[in-house]
């Protein structure tokens, strides 16, 4: 009997209940309601809210427990959190106690995966390298199959799943927190604070991230930049085959010159690759110590010269009246942003701004000096990003230049940056912020943007 069929047999006619209807949940709601589990779906959204996602559930028999007291009474033989929840809430606790077993859908699927796993994760860059990846497998001829963080729930592909296909993942430090198996390939992009809104410190945020390569064993490999003095130290603790990228010096990858080695061999000339930004060469670095020897040098140099990009990330949006508008809605902390500005070597009109997640904006300061000549405000986070401009132009006396613009809405925040935009100028979305404020998540915030600058006549 498989893994696969043991989980069947546990949950079939057995009370389960799942926190979120979400991206992830929604279709792992119809797989438990197709393996005759009696489903209890819990989200703070009303009926109204959910729309037509409530009437297919429905259908197919599915109860409800909605709005603000959805976590009122949990209960269940198993409990399906959404990834976004600590494992310590009261209500979860409570449940726990009284016999439900927690887990996650990314939990289940590494217990009943059949194929080899490379999952990646990191404070920045997790989904360019992820894609790099897949893309690098794939066009090597492999059977690969995408998914986690990345938006595709895989649990429910499991069954079509064999072991010779390898499946490729971007894990968030909310999917790993919880985990207690990991990847026989794993990459840790880099790590600096990010998300301390949801955990309680920046080292309970490493040690989530440190959950992917805790219980691999000695023929497992471990990918880390050396580089970060965070990710150097968890290489330093690893089990199996720590494999070390850097651009600075010589490690396992290296950057010399303009040329990614791999242990003295040449792979690929950065000038190939047809994303910007040196923070993508890492991305690269990275995607190719995890395929080293799953993957040939010609494989690798075709991806480079034909990847243009994940959309929300530095993407090209339009050239309207001589001016290039740029959607980097995923820069959603201010390293991300701080990345992304040091692609541009003119000085742009940056829009930023969202939700605060307790991270500190400081380090943004020397960048928006450097790189912005008009910033355009709006959201929670715009006192922090304004202050950290004060606190550097205070203490070098440059940026004084820089006009910092207040707006309300998206809108008006498009339409403020054309009125300040001349022909050859840079207009960017790179928030340093989450989404949360005002959207669902970065996705809906990048789309409304690139709306307003596609409609602008």
């Amino acid at each position: 009997m498989t893994k696969l069929d043991e989980f069947k047999n546990e949950v079939r006619g057995k009370n389960i209940t799942v926190i979120g209807i979400g991206i992830s949940n929604l279709p792992l709601i119809k797989y438990l309601v197709n393996l005759e589990a009696n489903v209890t779906a819990c989200d703070r959204r009303t009926k109204d809210d959910l729309g037509e996602n409530y009437k297919d559930l429905e259908k197919i028999g599915v109860k409800f427990n909605l709005g603000e007291k959805y976590l009122d009474n949990l209960s269940g033989d198993i409990i399906f959190k959404t990834p976004g929840m600590r494992y310590d809430v009261p209500e979860l606790i409570r449940a726990k106690e009284n016999g439900s077993r927690v887990t996650s859908e990314m939990e289940v699927f590494f217990d009943v995966c059949p194929s080899h796993i490379i999952a990646v994760t990191g404070s920045d860059g997790k989904t360019t390298t992820t894609t790099l990846i897949h893309k690098m497998m794939t066009g090597a001829g492999y059977k690969t199959w995408l998914g986690g963080n990345i938006g595709n729930p895989l649990l429910t592909d499991t069954e079509k799943m064999t072991e010779n296909d390898w499946v490729i993942l971007e894990l968030s430090s909310f999917q790993l927190h919880t985990m207690r198996k990991s990847p026989e390939i794993a990459a840790i992009t880099n790590i600096s604070p990010n998300h301390l809104d949801m955990h309680k410190d920046y080292q309970e945020y490493i040690d989530a991230k440190k959950n992917i390569m805790l219980y691999q064993n000695e023929s497992n490999v471990l990918v880390v930049n050396a580089d970060n003095e965070v990710t150097a130290k968890i290489g330093e603790e690893a089990k199996g085959i720590v494999r070390y990228f850097s651009r600075q010096h010589n490690a396992d990858i290296y950057l010399d010159g303009s040329v990614i080695k791999c242990e003295n061999d040449e792979v690929l000339n950065i000038n190939d690759i047809k994303i910007p930004g040196m923070h993508n060469v890492e991305n690269y670095m990275t995607a190719i110590a995890a395929v080293k020897g799953l993957v040939d040098k010609d494989v690798i140099v075709e991806v480079a010269k034909t990847f243009t990009g994940v959309e929300h990330r530095i993407e090209h949006v339009r050239t309207f009246e001589g001016v290039k508008y740029y959607n980097s809605s995923i820069d959603s902390s201010p390293n991300r942003t701080i990345n992304t500005l040091r692609v541009f070597p003119e000085k742009v009109i940056m829009i930023g701004g969202g939700k605060d997640k307790g991270i500190p904006y400081d380090e943004i300061g020397p960048a928006l000096v450097e790189h912005v000549k008009v910033l355009i405000l709006i959201g929670a986070t715009s006192d922090k990003i304004q202050e950290a401009l004060d606190k550097e132009i205070e203490k070098t006396g440059n940026g004084k230049d820089i006009e910092v613009i207040r707006v309300s809405s998206y809108e008006e925040a498009v339409n403020t940056a054309r009125s300040k935009a001349n022909d050859g100028d840079v207009v960017i979305l790179s928030p340093a912020s989450t989404s949360f404020d005002m959207f669902r998540n970065f996705e809906e915030r990048g789309n409304l943007f690139k709306k307003i600058v596609n409609e602008l006549k």
